[in-house]
């Protein structure tokens, strides 16, 4: 990890800065141009349907992280789950009106891969990388690295199996590198693969 580079656990005050930064991250993914293929709606979509998962589902949990470059600034964001999570009814409904602005008529799709990805997700208890992702100017100076070695280093103290999708081919090579591997290549339906990948607690 870089000495330049802190990471911290993200609280509610820092919730737009991530959603900007995933936001940025995101705006040319795979799954993400799927839901919402009009670039200049996904611009604007994005961060506001990152916002409402990382305010009411992500956040709160107390494990999501960002990296912050040497000047303060946010130069990556992770969103993680713990082990045995799960968000509220109240808190899926406070978070709806910021889906619903982020996605508009295309809420159904996006509503369908969420459900998808919960139905895939590990039987045993796990440790959920929900979302990972570096603002454009901070691409390739080690903040995803930093993030997840962070991270994981608590995953295993604990021993703990860790599980993320990737939505982005690309990414694949660089999970396996933390010692994620892909278990299984999901096709959505008219859409993207997107690779579900498991990291055995250590």
């Amino acid at each position: 990890m870089s000495k330049t580079i802190v990471v911290r656990t993200a609280g509610q005050s820092d919730v737009d800065a991530a959603a900007r930064t995933l936001g940025e991250a995101f705006q040319d993914d795979p799954v993400m141009s799927w839901i919402l293929p009009d670039p200049q709606h996904r611009a604007a979509g994005l961060p506001r349907f990152f916002a409402a998962v990382a305010r009411h589902v992500f956040v709160p949990d107390g494990v999501s992280d960002l990296a912050l470059g040497p000047d303060g600034s946010v130069g990556g964001a992770a969103l993680w789950s713990p082990p045995n999570a799960h968000a509220s009814t109240l808190s899926e409904l406070r978070m709806m009106p910021g889906i619903w602005r982020a996605f508009g008529r295309r809420i159904l799709v996006g509503k369908k891969l969420g459900d998808l990805l919960k139905k895939n997700h590990p039987a045993e208890p796990h440790w959920y990388l929900g979302m990972i992702g570096t603002a454009t100017a901070a691409r390739g100076a080690g903040y995803g690295s930093a993030l997840l070695s962070s991270r994981l280093a608590h995953i295993d103290a604990e021993g703990g199996l860790a599980y993320l999708e990737s939505s982005n081919p690309v990414n694949v090579p660089y999970y396996e590198r933390f010692g994620f591997a892909v278990t299984r290549e999901l096709q959505l339906p008219g859409g993207p693969p997107i690779w579900l990948m498991q990291r055995a607690p250590r």
